[in-house]
This record gives C-alpha cells, structure tokens and sequence, in this order.
C-alpha cells in the first residue's frame, strides 16, 4: 500500500504547507517585533510628555511646593523624585532617542539640556517598583495582573537649578489579538495558495509526468501511442521530447525488422517450390519421400514464419474484455477442446486475437504432448494467471527456458509429426510479453506439465491515470 506522501504529488503538496506555514510564522513574528517597537514608543511618549510637564511644573513652582507636586503626580506605575545625581548613570540611550526628542520638544527644544533616557523589558517574576508604600505595590501588583513581560524605563532630565527629575515608569506588553476578520483573511488565503499550487503540480508538472509513465507502459506492450504534447516545464518539456524520440526509432526499428522477416519468409517460397518440384522427379522411391518431406517441413517453418511477421506487423487495438467468457469461446472455436475451470469475472486489456493464438499454441502443445490440456485462470493484485496442465512426461529442468528458443525442439528426430517446427512456444512468449506478460514452464510433482501466461490486471487509460493519482 503507497505511502501518503511516498508519491511526487504528495510530497510537493506538503513541501508547499510547510514553505507557507514557515513564511507565516516569520510574518508572525516580524509583526510582534514591529507591534512591540510601536507599543514601545507609543507608551513611551505618554510617560515622556507627562515626565516634560512635571519638569516644567516644578521649575516654575517656589521649591516649597516641589514635594507635593511630586506627591501628586507619583501613580502605582509612575515615580518621580528629585535627586542631586541623574537616576540613568550613563549618557547613550539607543532605545531611547526618540523619547528624548519628545521630551526635548515639550521643554522648549534647547539642546543643552541634558536628558538621559534607558528602555529595556523586564521578563520573570516581576516585583513592584521601589520607592511604593505598601499601599500603593499592591496596586501596582494588581495592574500587571500576573503579566510575565513589561517594559521599564527611566528618564533622568536636568533642572535649571541643578537637580535632577528622575523618572521611573514600568507598563504592561498589551496582549497580542488576532481579530475575526484577520483569521478568515489568513485562512482564505491559505487556501487559495494551496488550490493555485495543486492546480499548478496537476496541470503543469506532475500532470505530464503521469501521461509520460502511461505512454510508456502502454508503448511496451505494443500499443500505438500518439506523440505527447509538450507542456510543463522545460524539465517535463524535455523528457517528453525525448520519449517522443524513443517511441519513434522503436517503432521504426520493429516494423523494419518485421518487413525483413516477412520478405526473407516470402522469398524462400520460391525456391522451395522448385526444390518441391525436382524432388518429385527422383525415380528412388525412399530418396523422394525424405527429400520431400524435409522440403515440407522447410515449407512449414516458412508458413509459421510468414504468418509470425503478419502478427508482428499487424497493429491490433486492444479491447477489455471477460476473461472466463474469452477462454469459453476459444474452447468452443479449438477441435479437439481442452477442459475449462471456471471462476470469478475478470476483465483484461489485451488483443484479442494475438492472446488467442499464443494461448491456442500452449494448448495444442499440452494436447499433443501431454494427452490433454486443463486450464484454470485467476489473479492477484497486479496481474492476472492463466495456468495450462496437462499429464504428459514434462521436460528436463535444464530445457525449461531452451524450449522458448525458435526452431528448438525435444524430439530430437525433426520430425514434423512429433516435433512440431519448435516456433509455438517462441511466438506464444513474445506475443505475452509484448502484453507486458511472460510465460514461465514448471514440472507438477504429480507429473506432467504446468504453462502459466502472466498478464498484467490493468484497466483503461484514462482509469489507470486515476489510480496513479
């Protein structure tokens, strides 16, 4: 059983998700670092224009009302002092340019003043900031609500006195949401990438790959296949030319080979009708019977031959049909019948008349050898079995394959009564393998022998092209 992704479809499908779902990801997190540098700087704006106007309050304020502006304007996520050295020991502030430039503006934009700023996250176990009455960390602790990341920042800004405003601030990461709509957006498209990339794998690669592997399945069993178009990509395009190319050397190559043999098979009819003629002229009785029974036999393997090359050359189209009722009606058409085991309806592609000359020679060959031919069929998942027995003597093991040979025969004495021309078996082997078969020999241990004709169990084009799917 094929593996769900053991097949090129399936693997650049999933190839496909996992390429989207490690972009989305990405995207995913480039949008939390994007949202996180905006909350950042938007939190950090609202702190820095509140930080500037408390500056200015306590510039303008007599120093006797310093502590109670302070008083006022301390909140559980916002302290303010004054101090005599900066809170922010150190003067660069990469995360924090655009905080001083706010500050900076909201204070009259004079660039002599020193204004110190320090951003970071602050991550595990978050405590209340110092400086709180118990009163007001508890609030504090409440308004983070458990929260395990916040941001910290402290902004140290010069007074004209002296003195230092120090600032201190601490706000909560507000949590990432994802909208209805921002999820169907995703999912819609999703699907769309994964159908346009289905669409793309069926129609322009793995499309004309499956019609490349089904031409040459179906070119090696004989058929007549059209030139293949050339669509997909160049790879794809290439590899179909190429079979093209092939298909049509091969089928030069077999029909000058057929041509050959059927015009060497024609013109050996001439001088064996002469040779027939001057042999009937010899006056010894004995010398014109041997002389005119090798010219017979001579005549008979021509005959075989001639009508081998009319099969070969012979473009029958192939039909699907009923195995059982094709092996009744070759029992009813054959002399001398053979006994028939029915079973279960199994339908093949084959060429009819092709199949019934090779079986008809495997049968007349267990009749003539072995007193008698039984045939039984069945199948398997990828081929179908038609198995001839008979009871004769069998054959030596180590001419179980010499017998396919053309022209080979066991009875040794060339005779045309017992030994045939020694082509059925070598024309019944060729005809099932350009089937996409074979024909295999074995000994019964009860005795005689077992001919077993393989067949592939396929079904129509268009169907086996489903099935590949």
């Amino acid at each position: 059983m094929p593996r769900p992704f053991d097949n090129l479809r399936g693997q650049l499908v999933l190839l496909i998700v996992a390429a989207l779902a490690v972009a989305q990801t990405i995207s995913l997190l480039l949008f939390v670092d994007e949202r996180g540098l905006a909350v950042r700087a938007a939190l950090g704006f609202e702190a820095a224009g509140r930080a500037a106007n408390v500056a200015l309050l306590l510039e303008e304020a007599p120093e006797s009302l310093q502590q109670a502006i302070l008083r006022a304007a301390n909140s559980p996520l916002v302290r303010f002092d004054l101090s005599d050295i900066p809170a922010v020991d150190h003067e660069s502030h990469a995360d924090g340019g655009a905080v001083e430039a706010r500050v900076r503006g909201l204070l009259g934009g004079a660039n002599d003043r020193e204004i110190r700023v320090e951003l970071h996250e602050v991550e595990q176990g978050i405590s209340p900031m110092p400086h709180l009455t118990p009163e007001m960390a508890k609030m504090h602790l409440a308004m983070m609500r458990g929260e395990l990341t916040a941001i910290e920042m402290q902004l140290s800004i010069a007074l004209a006195d002296g003195h230092w405003l120090n600032v201190g601030t601490r706000f909560e990461r507000p949590p990432l949401q994802w909208p209805w709509a921002s999820i169907v957006s995703f999912g819609i498209t999703a699907a769309i990438i994964l159908v346009s990339a289905c669409w793309f794998l069926l129609t322009r690669l793995t499309g004309p790959l499956l019609r490349v592997s089904r031409a040459a399945d179906q070119l090696g069993r004989g058929e007549a296949v059209d030139p293949l178009p050339l669509i997909g990509p160049s790879e794809v395009r290439g590899l179909t030319q190429a079979f093209n190319r092939m298909q049509a050397r091969l089928t030069r190559f077999v029909a000058d080979r057929t041509r050959l043999l059927a015009a060497l098979g024609h013109d050996l009819r001439s001088p064996l009708t002469a040779m027939r003629v001057r042999a009937e002229m010899v006056d010894e009785d004995e010398t014109r019977d041997s002389l005119v029974a090798s010219i017979e036999e001579m005549q008979e393997m021509v005959d075989e031959t001639l009508a081998f090359a009319r099969g070969m050359a012979r473009s029958e189209v192939y039909e699907t049909v009923d195995l059982g009722a094709y092996l009744k009606q070759l029992q009813a058409n054959m002399i001398d019948g053979f006994t028939l085991e029915t079973a279960n309806s199994i339908s093949v592609r084959l060429r009819p008349q092709s199949v019934r000359r090779a079986l008809r020679n495997i049968i007349e060959n267990a009749q003539r050898y072995g007193g008698g031919a039984k045939v039984t069929f069945g199948h398997d998942a990828e081929n179908v079995q038609i198995r001839v027995s008979d009871n004769g003597p069998g054959i030596p093991e180590a001419e179980l394959e010499q017998v396919f040979e053309p022209f080979f025969r066991l009875e040794k004495s060339r005779s045309r009564e017992t030994g045939g021309t020694g082509l059925g078996l070598s024309i019944a082997r060729t005809i099932v393998r350009a089937h996409g078969g074979d024909v295999a020999l074995t000994n019964r241990t009860e005795g005689g022998l077992l001919v077993t004709v393989t067949l592939p169990l396929e079904t129509e084009p268009d169907q086996q092209e489903r099935n590949t799917s």
